[in-house]
């Protein structure tokens, strides 16, 4: 047995231990572990047994809320936070859009995939209910982000100007695993900023791997998506006045050290493809997707209520050219936004965009009671959070990501970033201001 099976197995197993004597945590990260290492679609699966790893990660993330649902629920309900509704709605109207659905075999299965991403999302923000379980959830993702890097590196470029043949079990293509590499970028910063030594150490060499492995890829998309990021936040990193002393120039050197090994792992290959970006007229530049957009609104007009799950494929050879669709008989809309637009129509998009506005609101009212508090590290965490969000929704701009797995997983970081640093803590203030109230009418009584 390969020592990678080895390792699997024993972490596979102590997971459980963990989350069933220890943490309930350990039981979303477990899940977190599977689906970056994806046994099913590496070579070492003929060493271990063909189990279900996933859905039994995600049934001991259910059979450990169970156990103990009451004091999760005391401590992180749904209702506390407004994305949870949109993303229940999201949900609901998929399954209604089943109805008119031009493929509704497709759309069944997929929509019932989306359903279990959406039931882990909601389990996962009950199990997560602490800062340190936040950070652990989190480093599990970076971790297995540096796993897809350390892999990518081992095999180089094998399709011409790019990398193929690394998967996640969502069935990305490589634009889509490069995507799901975005959000760590910004996360890596922040770790790097105010971490310990060894912190950084860890950071610098993660982000080596997963910086290589986003060059290999050469998803524009993704280069995008994590220059937006990382520029936002090192931009507060520098210019913040709630830094602390020493900051400004640590974060310079941070900067510097990050700028001199993007240079270093990026070629000139990579630079070409890049360079297409500037020029939307090229074939090249990826001009024809804004094409697919503007045609999902003549879609639209024929079926208002959406099209559902590969509904936009299936019409792709009536409302474009052959020549439009470059030579294929099928086209995807290449894009998260008009994929949800082509897929549930327009309320199942302002449902989400609410959802995203409202998880805003409540995050920079969290910032402004941490700021208020001066708890200036939880802020810029979850500064880089909002960032880690937006970087994967720039990249998800032009792959079709409207179901994707990081894309939630991004969203629950930060819904639980408010939830341990903001909404806890104005519970406790209301519960300890009521308490007080009662005292005081029973000692005016007495």
């Amino acid at each position: 047995m390969s020592k990678i099976a080895l390792i699997f197995l024993m972490v596979f197993f102590g997971g459980i231990a963990v989350a069933l004597f220890y943490s309930g945590a350990a039981a979303f990260i477990l899940y977190q572990i599977v689906y970056f290492l994806n046994p099913g679609g590496r070579w070492w699966i003929v060493q271990i047994p063909g189990l279900p790893y996933s859905f039994l990660a995600a049934c001991l993330m259910l059979i450990v809320l169970g156990l103990n649902y009451k004091k999760y629920n005391e401590l992180s309900p749904w209702k506390e936070q407004k994305i949870f509704l949109c993303l229940g709605l999201l949900v609901g109207f998929f399954y209604l859009a089943k109805l008119w659905a031009l493929d509704p075999l497709l759309h069944d299965k997929f929509t019932f995939i989306y359903l279990k991403l959406i039931v882990v999302v909601f389990v996962a923000y009950k199990l997560l209910n602490s800062e340190y379980a936040l950070n652990a959830s989190i480093w599990a993702y970076i971790t297995g982000c540096a796993y897809i890097g350390y892999l990518a590196t081992g095999m180089g470029r094998n399709a011409g100007a790019r990398l193929e043949g690394i998967s996640l079990p969502d069935g990305s293509d490589v634009n889509g695993v490069a995507a799901a590499l975005v959000p760590s970028g910004v996360l890596l910063l922040y770790y790097a900023w105010l971490g310990n030594k060894k912190i950084r150490v860890l950071c610098f060499l993660f982000g080596a791997f997963i910086a290589n492995a986003l060059v290999l890829f050469n998803s524009r998309g993704a280069f995008l998506g994590a220059v937006v990021s990382s520029g936002l936040f090192l931009l507060h990193m520098v210019f913040s006045k709630y830094r602390q002393k020493g900051q400004r120039g640590l974060a310079i050197v941070i900067v510097a050290l990050g700028l001199a090994g993007a240079i270093y792992v990026t070629d000139d290959l990579f630079w070409e493809r890049m360079s297409t970006l500037k020029e939307p007229t090229s074939e090249e530049s990826g001009s024809s997707r804004v094409l697919f957009w503007m045609t999902t609104f003549e879609m639209l007009e024929d079926y208002p209520l959406g099209l559902g799950v590969y509904g936009f494929n299936r019409l792709a050879p009536v409302y474009l050219t052959e020549q439009e669709r470059g030579g294929a008989v099928y086209r995807s809309v290449h894009s998260m936004w008009f994929q949800g637009l082509s897929e549930v129509g327009w309320h199942g998009l302002l449902v989400f965009l609410i959802g995203l506005y409202t998880l805003y609101r409540t995050s920079k009212k969290a910032r402004g009671f941490l700021i208020e508090t001066q708890q200036y590290q939880r802020y810029f965490h979850l500064l880089a959070l909002e960032c880690a969000v937006i970087g994967f929704l720039v990249a998800g701009s032009f792959i079709n990501q409207f179901r994707g797995d990081i894309l939630h997983w991004t969203i629950l970081f930060l819904a639980v970033g408010i939830k341990v640093y903001y909404l806890r803590a104005n519970a406790e203030d209301a519960s300890l201001s009521e308490n007080k109230d009662i005292l005081s009418k029973s000692t005016v009584k007495e």
